[in-house]
Protein backbone atom coordinates (compact mmCIF):
# COMPACT_ATOMS: atom_id res chain seq x y z
CA UNK A 1 0.00 0.00 0.00
CA UNK A 2 1.22 3.29 -1.04
CA UNK A 3 2.44 5.16 2.20
CA UNK A 4 0.35 8.42 1.94
CA UNK A 5 -2.62 6.48 1.73
CA UNK A 6 -1.28 4.58 4.92
CA UNK A 7 -0.97 7.97 6.04
CA UNK A 8 -4.49 9.20 5.19
CA UNK A 9 -6.06 6.51 6.64
CA UNK A 10 -4.44 6.46 9.77
CA UNK A 11 -5.20 10.48 10.28
CA UNK A 12 -9.16 9.63 9.52
CA UNK A 13 -8.86 7.16 11.92
CA UNK A 14 -7.51 9.40 14.47
CA UNK A 15 -10.26 12.10 13.73
CA UNK A 16 -13.03 9.15 13.89
CA UNK A 17 -11.50 7.58 17.37
CA UNK A 18 -8.98 9.40 19.16
CA UNK A 19 -11.85 10.71 21.96
CA UNK A 20 -12.83 7.31 22.55
CA UNK A 21 -9.76 6.08 22.83
CA UNK A 22 -8.41 8.55 24.80
CA UNK A 23 -11.29 8.30 27.44
CA UNK A 24 -10.70 4.69 27.72
CA UNK A 25 -7.10 4.84 28.38
CA UNK A 26 -7.86 7.64 31.09
CA UNK A 27 -10.31 5.43 32.55
CA UNK A 28 -7.52 2.62 32.94
CA UNK A 29 -4.75 5.22 34.76
CA UNK A 30 -6.17 8.15 35.61
CA UNK A 31 -3.53 10.50 34.14
CA UNK A 32 -4.29 13.37 31.56
CA UNK A 33 -0.59 13.37 30.31
CA UNK A 34 -0.28 9.43 30.16
CA UNK A 35 -3.27 9.08 28.31
CA UNK A 36 -1.91 11.41 25.91
CA UNK A 37 1.31 10.27 25.43
CA UNK A 38 -0.39 6.51 25.09
CA UNK A 39 -2.79 7.16 22.84
CA UNK A 40 -0.13 8.96 20.14
CA UNK A 41 1.64 5.81 21.16
CA UNK A 42 -1.16 3.93 19.89
CA UNK A 43 -2.09 5.60 16.30
CA UNK A 44 2.29 5.11 16.09
CA UNK A 45 1.90 1.59 16.30
CA UNK A 46 -1.05 1.26 14.15
CA UNK A 47 0.72 2.94 11.51
CA UNK A 48 3.39 0.15 12.24
CA UNK A 49 1.73 -2.55 11.94
CA UNK A 50 -1.14 -1.19 9.31
CA UNK A 51 -0.41 -4.44 7.35
CA UNK A 52 -1.06 -6.79 10.33
CA UNK A 53 -4.84 -5.45 10.16
CA UNK A 54 -7.18 -7.59 8.33
CA UNK A 55 -9.88 -5.04 7.69
CA UNK A 56 -12.96 -6.06 9.62
CA UNK A 57 -13.17 -3.92 12.57
CA UNK A 58 -11.01 -0.84 12.67
CA UNK A 59 -12.51 0.95 16.33
CA UNK A 60 -12.06 -2.80 17.88
CA UNK A 61 -8.42 -3.26 16.70
CA UNK A 62 -7.18 0.10 17.72
CA UNK A 63 -8.65 -0.20 21.68
CA UNK A 64 -7.21 -3.71 21.27
CA UNK A 65 -3.89 -1.68 20.88
CA UNK A 66 -4.19 1.05 23.06
CA UNK A 67 -5.50 -1.97 26.22
CA UNK A 68 -2.20 -3.55 25.28
CA UNK A 69 -0.09 -0.63 25.52
CA UNK A 70 -1.58 1.03 28.55
CA UNK A 71 -1.03 -2.35 30.58
CA UNK A 72 2.87 -2.32 29.28
CA UNK A 73 3.30 1.04 30.47
CA UNK A 74 1.71 0.40 33.75
CA UNK A 75 3.89 -2.96 34.02
CA UNK A 76 7.10 -1.43 32.84
CA UNK A 77 7.11 1.82 34.94
CA UNK A 78 6.07 0.32 38.36
CA UNK A 79 5.89 -3.10 38.76
CA UNK A 80 5.38 -2.51 42.52
CA UNK A 81 1.92 -0.31 41.94
CA UNK A 82 1.17 -2.33 39.17
CA UNK A 83 0.70 -5.12 41.58
CA UNK A 84 -0.98 -2.41 44.65
CA UNK A 85 -3.02 -1.27 41.89
CA UNK A 86 -4.63 -4.59 41.06
CA UNK A 87 -5.44 -4.83 45.02
CA UNK A 88 -8.40 -2.46 45.22
CA UNK A 89 -8.47 -1.21 48.68
CA UNK A 90 -5.03 -0.08 48.41
CA UNK A 91 -5.40 1.93 45.03
CA UNK A 92 -5.97 5.85 45.85
CA UNK A 93 -9.31 7.27 44.73
CA UNK A 94 -8.37 11.15 44.99
CA UNK A 95 -9.44 12.81 42.53
CA UNK A 96 -7.30 16.01 41.26
CA UNK A 97 -9.16 19.42 42.00
CA UNK A 98 -9.26 19.70 38.46
CA UNK A 99 -11.00 16.67 37.37
CA UNK A 100 -13.34 16.72 40.42
CA UNK A 101 -14.69 20.02 39.03
CA UNK A 102 -15.12 18.66 35.51
CA UNK A 103 -17.48 15.96 36.55
CA UNK A 104 -20.56 16.05 38.11
CA UNK A 105 -21.53 14.46 41.00
CA UNK A 106 -22.77 11.11 39.76
CA UNK A 107 -19.91 10.55 37.47
CA UNK A 108 -17.53 11.39 40.57
CA UNK A 109 -19.16 8.79 42.65
CA UNK A 110 -18.96 6.01 39.25
CA UNK A 111 -15.21 7.30 38.78
CA UNK A 112 -14.06 6.82 42.14
CA UNK A 113 -15.94 2.98 42.42
CA UNK A 114 -14.63 1.84 39.71
CA UNK A 115 -11.24 2.82 40.60
CA UNK A 116 -11.91 0.06 43.14
CA UNK A 117 -12.74 -2.32 40.85
CA UNK A 118 -9.57 -4.61 39.82
CA UNK A 119 -8.79 -4.06 36.29
CA UNK A 120 -10.66 -6.63 34.32
CA UNK A 121 -13.76 -5.67 35.89
CA UNK A 122 -12.87 -1.80 35.08
CA UNK A 123 -12.28 -2.79 31.39
CA UNK A 124 -15.01 -4.66 30.68
CA UNK A 125 -17.44 -1.94 32.08
CA UNK A 126 -16.06 0.79 30.41
CA UNK A 127 -16.17 -1.15 26.84
CA UNK A 128 -19.54 -2.35 27.34
CA UNK A 129 -21.71 0.06 29.12
CA UNK A 130 -19.57 3.23 28.78
CA UNK A 131 -18.06 2.48 25.33
CA UNK A 132 -21.02 0.39 23.92
CA UNK A 133 -18.94 -2.28 22.39
CA UNK A 134 -21.26 -5.40 21.69
CA UNK A 135 -20.22 -9.02 23.84
CA UNK A 136 -17.92 -9.95 20.55
CA UNK A 137 -15.64 -6.72 19.94
CA UNK A 138 -15.17 -6.02 23.55
CA UNK A 139 -13.96 -9.96 23.61
CA UNK A 140 -11.64 -9.19 20.21
CA UNK A 141 -10.26 -6.09 22.22
CA UNK A 142 -9.60 -7.80 25.61
CA UNK A 143 -8.00 -11.26 23.78
CA UNK A 144 -10.89 -12.68 25.82
CA UNK A 145 -14.09 -15.39 25.10
CA UNK A 146 -16.98 -14.36 24.94
CA UNK A 147 -18.45 -16.30 27.85
CA UNK A 148 -15.42 -14.47 29.77
CA UNK A 149 -16.83 -11.02 28.61
CA UNK A 150 -20.20 -12.06 30.14
CA UNK A 151 -18.89 -13.89 33.71
CA UNK A 152 -16.71 -10.52 33.68
CA UNK A 153 -19.15 -8.15 32.94
CA UNK A 154 -21.46 -9.72 35.32
CA UNK A 155 -19.09 -9.95 38.43
CA UNK A 156 -17.73 -6.52 37.56
CA UNK A 157 -21.18 -5.17 37.92
CA UNK A 158 -21.97 -7.01 41.36
CA UNK A 159 -18.45 -5.56 42.29
CA UNK A 160 -19.57 -1.66 41.21
CA UNK A 161 -22.94 -2.07 42.92
CA UNK A 162 -21.02 -3.06 45.85
CA UNK A 163 -18.99 -0.42 45.63
CA UNK A 164 -21.36 2.58 45.01
CA UNK A 165 -23.65 1.07 47.82
CA UNK A 166 -20.71 1.07 50.68
CA UNK A 167 -20.46 4.70 49.69
CA UNK A 168 -23.99 5.27 49.56
CA UNK A 169 -23.97 6.11 46.39
CA UNK A 170 -27.05 5.63 44.15
CA UNK A 171 -26.35 5.63 39.83
CA UNK A 172 -29.05 5.05 37.91
CA UNK A 173 -27.52 2.62 35.30
CA UNK A 174 -26.32 0.10 37.27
Amino acid sequence: MDLQVRKEQINDWYHAYSNDIYNYIHFLIGDHEQAKDILQDTFLRAYSHYDSFRGDNVKGWLFRIARNLTIDDIRKKKPISYFLDSIPILKSTELSPEKAAMLNESEQELYIALNKLKLAYRDVIVLRKIKEFSINETATILGWTENKVKVNLFRGMKALRKELEKGDFSHETV
